[in-house]
């Protein structure tokens, strides 16, 4: 892989502090109540929704520049769910909800979605590792 940027960031457990080696994220983490902590800090799979909605905008944007349509209208949820594997692990599961402008609905624009599915950093790690499902609205 041709490296262009690395991310570093040092986290304690899910109940502490999360910090960028630049110091720009520095968040305080904590389980959700659902899960038996306090609520009072964000968790990590709010982060990876964060990044993974963030990404694959990025990327619907990429294919979009591409394909001479504009995006820029467009927005991505992403939502992150963790619960156990049967195997006595934990794993995740993401939908990714991805709002087209009305320009943008129908055939054509899903087949943007799908592409950015394939160009997308996040869906390529994840790919064949966790469930993904697209719901283009």
């Amino acid at each position: 892989m041709d490296v262009l940027y690395t991310a570093v960031a040092t986290a304690n457990g899910r109940e502490g502090r999360a910090v960028s080696s630049d110091g720009l994220l520095d968040v305080t983490l904590a389980p959700p109540k659902s899960l038996g902590g306090n609520g009072q800090g964000t968790n990590p799979e709010q982060l990876f929704a964060a990044g993974y909605a963030a990404c694959f905008a990025s990327a619907l944007s990429v294919v979009g520049r591409a394909a001479k349509v504009d995006t820029s209208e467009a927005s991505v949820t992403a939502e992150v769910s963790i619960g156990g594997n049967g195997r006595g692990g934990y794993g995740l599961a993401v939908v990714l909800r991805v709002e087209l402008p009305v320009e943008l609905q129908g055939e054509s624009g899903r087949a943007l979605v799908e592409q950015a599915h394939q160009v997308c950093p996040y869906s390529n790690a994840t790919r064949g590792n966790i469930e993904v499902e697209l719901v283009v609205e």
